[in-house]
């Protein structure tokens, strides 16, 4: 049955709920007791968080947009505008667009011109960036360096939608402010929490799109069922999710399942068995060069690292 026919989609609401339940203890009568196990708890529940701020701006689980904003007003992740996360996400599932440096706001590679022109520490860097220990390490805070950047771009120039969604986040982080500080956990705590957070989630963006000819070839399938798979909502099917994005992440699996052949035709075997495989290939090694592999190092105009916010989220 279609959960959504009766106006709702109760997995995903159930799993808010419990997400906030979990956030909540975890930050008061856990950490008053056991903090370095609230530090953890309330990562997971940031992550799990962000990724139902994903199911959100996909149209879950209720019908109404409004309805379902509402449910992701806190700002838990600290950084990303809910607003902001849903207007550059539905960019990004342009799929024509994937991976471009310019025009996808959630690609990890830069314009060959531009990388160029870079200086050797900066290069160094994002080549590490490129290695899964340097992304769920150094890339919390390269990813926000960049994305805040941007962002601090788009106020200024008072791009459309911008300065609401950033006061709308601010009134969010108010209540996340409100809430610490009348519980056990400490700021210092809780940014940790925040940036383990953020690098758990990079576990699943490492490798979700590839330089490609072909667009349709460009997203990952991880057939993963564990606890990551839970973690990120099913999205390491992630060329089911391009495909049918309004399908709710706990009817991704057996929607993969009944045309796995398809799947697998269509992104050109672009698979990976579970995210343990993805660990012991490339935790210490770079999957992609940081310049787009099919874009030619000739002039560009356009002089800028473009890193969005699939570096963050």
């Amino acid at each position: 049955m279609n959960t959504k026919d009766q106006g709702v989609e109760w997995p995903t609401l159930i799993l808010l709920a419990a997400t906030y339940t979990l956030w909540a203890l975890a930050t008061s009568l856990i950490y008053h007791n056991f903090p370095a196990l609230a530090i953890l708890l309330t990562a997971l529940a940031i992550a799990q968080y962000s990724s139902l701020q994903h199911e959100i701006l996909h149209g879950h689980p209720f019908r109404s947009p409004r309805l379902n904003e509402a449910l992701a007003f806190p700002a838990l992740n600290l950084t990303v505008p809910f607003q902001r996360f849903r207007d550059t996400h539905l960019a990004h599932h342009h799929d024509p667009i994937l991976t471009d440096p310019y025009d996808d706001p959630e690609s990890n590679y830069c314009d060959p011109q531009v990388w160029a022109t870079l200086p050797a520490p900066v290069k160094a860097l994002m080549r590490l960036n490129n290695t899964l220990l340097g992304r769920v390490t150094i890339g919390p805070v390269l990813g926000n360096i960049l994305w805040l950047k941007n962002e601090a771009i788009q106020l200024w120039a008072n791009a459309r939608g911008t300065r609401r969604a950033w006061a709308l986040h601010v009134a969010g982080l108010a209540l996340v402010a409100l809430w610490l500080s009348a519980t056990a956990m400490p700021w210092w705590a809780y940014l940790a929490a925040a940036y383990l957070g953020h690098a758990i989630l990079k576990i699943r963006t490492f490798l979700e799109h590839r330089a490609h000819e072909a667009a349709r070839a460009r997203t990952v399938i991880v057939e993963d069922r564990g606890p990551l798979a839970l973690l990120f909502l099913n999205n390491n099917l992630h060329v089911v999710h391009h495909m049918h994005p309004s399908v709710p992440w706990y009817r991704l699996p057996e929607t993969y399942a009944a045309n796995r052949d398809h799947y697998l035709r269509r992104n050109e075997g672009y698979v990976y068995r579970n995210y343990l495989e993805v660990i012991l290939r490339y935790f210490l090694r770079t999957k992609d060069p940081v310049p787009h592999p099919l874009m030619p190092a000739t002039a560009s105009n356009q002089h800028t690292v473009q890193i969005g916010s699939e570096a963050i989220t």
